[in-house]
């Protein structure tokens, strides 16, 4: 014979009751509901019509303001390609692939050592659709060695990788989605999200009294709200329609619109709408809506190609994506994922052996998240203007634009991980602190802006100096100087006279310029004084074939804006932003062919029909002849100038064209400088244009060198253009010229002391200038 404690026959008769107790207030409620529907369909009438009226031209209309997609360019792979096993992974991260040890869907990849399995996904260029392919790829060294198609074992020339997805548009809410139709919504999700969101969707009529009191039952018998009492229409209303308050207004208005919604929709148009608006979490400040890119963001997979298990997690985001959510609240995401894998084996979806390996599996399977989204703010800030250009913003930011950009990855990512530890070093090497930086990369011969960082930590978005920083270019200046006078009589060993200049000003202070070194170096030839960057020959060199031409030979180069016939123009008063330099030298890295620089390939609509490419554009401007001697002597100023400190970073063999440049008081430092595939321009200085301390070489040209060391660059060999004629100089050197301009005639030389009263302006110039 047993006893029960009395208090705790109380208690059990007290959780006997609960049941009854919240069955009858949920019937209590929903017969409130029921009543304020019928009294509202009869006292608001006029209302109920406005309602009916915005919900056909929101469904009727633009259902979605869909920002705008950028994509780097895509990872083109063949035998032969200069390529690490390193690279190649962390470039498949970046698009967003998944690390497995069993490749079984698109998106996927395996490693073992040297050797690759990838599952390519689907993807839609400007060419057309790209099936999936399945491929094995493996590396001898530091190079692509074979090419597979892994199903037939015949040998691949070239495959290519769908590109990351590193920015998009927003429209001021910074919601992102991935529109899915009907079709792409895999029937085990469907089922799985009405057998826990709404059982009786296909045969209610927008609400449903018997779900809300399923809800309740099923709610308390788990002691887990497994089940919510809002149809499936009902949720979509609130979160299409309405705000989140708690009242009872809202709650009758989005009953009512619920009956309206399905009144004009289909089922499928409103589930498929459902699942493409849902929100499923948190990207920093973008807002995840929708199953499709929830499945991208949360498990680096298609949707078609989810497990149960990880369909089971998306469900369950529903509920809650914040207090639910995977990587921040495992444990809680874990229980939730549970609870909906009991739902789908109870209603029989999933089978038990299924349902043991999904509990068994890992809640994320594709580790941290290292994709490009947002990580490349200067570049997408330029894609944005450029883009400006031609659109609008509202089509920038809800019209689903593809935009197939020029970045590339490796080059990108080089930068990020050299300017700041470079920077970091030259602080301390030099005492200086609080030192910025500018980097731009483009393809040498077509122009193609390959990386852009806009600060010294280049993933942090604000002040983009790559586009923005105007600074005094220095002695980059020179490359127009000594183009003009090669294209006006010159040769490489025209003797130039670096000797004192004294100019007047308006207000009879006297200008001096000086060179870097405080001496003067007499008679130079003239491949000589730019490769020192001397600035008394230069100023002599400038006014002997006149400022108006070299400002005209800037213009040309592609140096942006109207300048004033100062002196001061000679030696670097100038002041361009990094981009514009790059775009400048581009002109002499192509030959004398000014190739606009882009960073746009094409743009596609939201439908993947292509709206506009940006093809290659050249404009012959200078003479191949001139330009050929012009980078010839910039090839000396690396040999043996300014800038042979680059041989610690790189070889001579490569033979480099670049010059140096430094601003007064060495507030700017400046590199430009190409090899045989990229240009690259780097800008080092203080935002508040006090003294960085370095020059262009013992500065800029330090990042340049460690950025291209990691690069593979290719040497330069220059093309020679017809009519060029090779002679020994008079120091022994065997050197390019122009037949007409070849020794022994050199033209006439500029005086070396010259007086301009009354024509320089005061706040132009200062008492003394050293620039190199």
């Amino acid at each position: 014979m047993s006893f029960k404690n009395p208090s705790t026959m109380k208690e059990t008769q007290k959780i006997r009751r609960r049941p009854s107790i919240f069955l009858i207030a949920g019937i209590l409620f929903l017969v409130l509901i029921l009543a304020a529907c019928l009294m509202a369909g009869v006292m608001l009438m006029p209302t109920i019509k406005q309602m009916d009226a915005e919900i056909q031209q929101k469904f009727n209309v633009k259902r979605w303001s869909l920002p705008a997609v950028v994509y780097a360019r895509p990872l083109e792979l063949f035998p032969g390609l200069a390529f690490t096993p390193e690279m190649l992974e962390q470039e498949l991260q970046l698009a967003g692939y998944r690390l497995e040890e069993k490749v079984t869907a698109p998106g996927g990849y395996n490693r073992k050592g040297n050797v690759f399995h990838i599952v390519t996904r689907d993807f839609t260029y400007p060419s057309g659709l790209e099936k999936s392919t399945q491929i094995n790829l493996s590396f001898a060294g530091n190079r692509v060695q074979e090419l597979t198609d892994a199903e037939s074992h015949a040998p691949l020339s070239l495959i290519r990788i769908d590109p990351a997805r590193i920015g998009s548009f927003h429209p001021r809410e910074n919601e992102d989605r991935i529109i899915l139709t009907r079709s792409d919504l895999p029937d085990l999700l469907v089922k799985t999200l009405l057998a826990v969101e709404d059982q009786g969707f296909y045969t209610h009529g927008g609400i449903s009294p018997v779900a809300i009191l399923r809800a309740i039952a099923i709610d308390i018998r788990t002691r887990d709200a497994v089940q919510g009492g809002s149809t499936l229409t009902q949720q979509l209303v609130k979160n299409y329609f309405l705000t989140n308050e708690r009242t009872l207004k809202r709650k009758i208005s989005e009953a009512i619109m619920a009956l309206l919604l399905e009144r004009h929709y289909s089922k499928d148009e409103i589930l498929t709408t459902y699942a493409n608006e849902i929100f499923l979490g948190q990207d920093g400040n973008r807002a995840i809506h929708g199953f499709g890119l929830a499945s991208q963001f949360y498990f680096r997979r298609n949707i078609q190609d989810l497990a149960p298990e990880q369909i089971a997690v998306l469900v369950g985001l529903v509920k809650g994506p914040s207090y639910f959510d995977p990587r921040r609240n495992p444990e809680r995401c874990l229980k939730r994922r549970k609870v909906v894998l009991d739902v789908m084996l109870a209603q029989g979806l999933i089978k038990q052996e299924e349902y043991d390996r999904a509990i068994a599996s890992p809640l994320i399977q594709s580790g941290p998240v290292v994709g490009g989204v947002d990580r490349f703010p200067a570049f997408i800030d330029l894609v944005r203007r450029q883009l400006r250009q031609e659109y609008h913003d509202e089509d920038l930011t809800s019209s689903g634009l593809q935009i197939m950009t020029t970045l590339d990855p490796q080059v990108q990512l080089q930068v990020e991980r050299q300017l700041e530890a470079g920077i970091s070093a030259l602080e301390k090497a030099h005492k200086h602190k609080n030192i910025q930086g500018a980097v731009v990369i483009t393809n040498r011969e077509n122009g193609e802006i390959q990386a852009i960082a806009g600060g010294r930590i280049p993933m942090e978005a604000g002040f983009n100096r790559a586009l923005d920083a105007k600074r005094p270019m220095g002695s980059l200046i020179k490359a127009a100087v000594y183009l003009t006078a090669l294209t006006n009589g010159y040769s490489l060993t025209s003797p130039l006279q670096d000797s004192p200049v004294v100019l007047t000003e308006a207000s009879g202070r006297i200008w001096k310029p000086k060179n870097f070194d405080r001496r003067e170096h007499g008679q130079v030839p003239l491949y000589q004084a730019l490769a020192h960057s001397y600035n008394l020959a230069t100023v002599n060199l400038g006014l002997g074939v006149g400022l108006d031409k070299v400002i005209q030979t800037a213009g040309l180069l592609g140096l942006p804006g109207t300048f004033p016939p100062y002196p001061s123009f000679l030696l670097g008063a100038a002041s361009p932003s990094p981009l514009e330099v790059a775009q400048m030298f581009q002109t002499l890295a192509s030959g004398g062919f000014y190739v606009p620089q882009r960073a746009i390939n094409s743009v596609m609509a939201a439908d993947r029909t292509v709206i506009k490419r940006y093809g290659l554009s050249v404009e012959q401007r200078f003479s191949p002849q001139a330009v050929f001697l012009l980078n010839s002597a910039l090839q000396y100023v690396v040999r043996e100038g300014t800038a042979r400190a680059l041989s610690s970073y790189l070889p001579a063999s490569l033979a480099i064209a670049g010059k140096t440049g430094s601003s007064e008081d060495l507030r700017d430092s400046w590199f430009a400088g190409f090899t045989g595939d990229r240009l690259a321009v780097v800008w080092l200085g203080r935002d508040d244009n006090k003294p960085a301390g370095m020059t262009g070489a013992t500065g800029a040209m330090v990042i340049w060198g460690r950025i291209m060391q990691g690069l593979n660059p290719e040497p330069l060999e220059l093309s020679e253009p017809p009519g060029i004629v090779w002679e020994n100089s008079p120091d022994g050197r065997r050197l390019p010229f122009i037949p007409t301009e070849a020794p022994p005639h050199p033209p006439a030389q500029t005086p070396a002391t010259i007086q301009t009263p009354a024509t320089i302006p005061d706040a132009f110039q200062t008492s003394e200038r050293q620039f190199q």
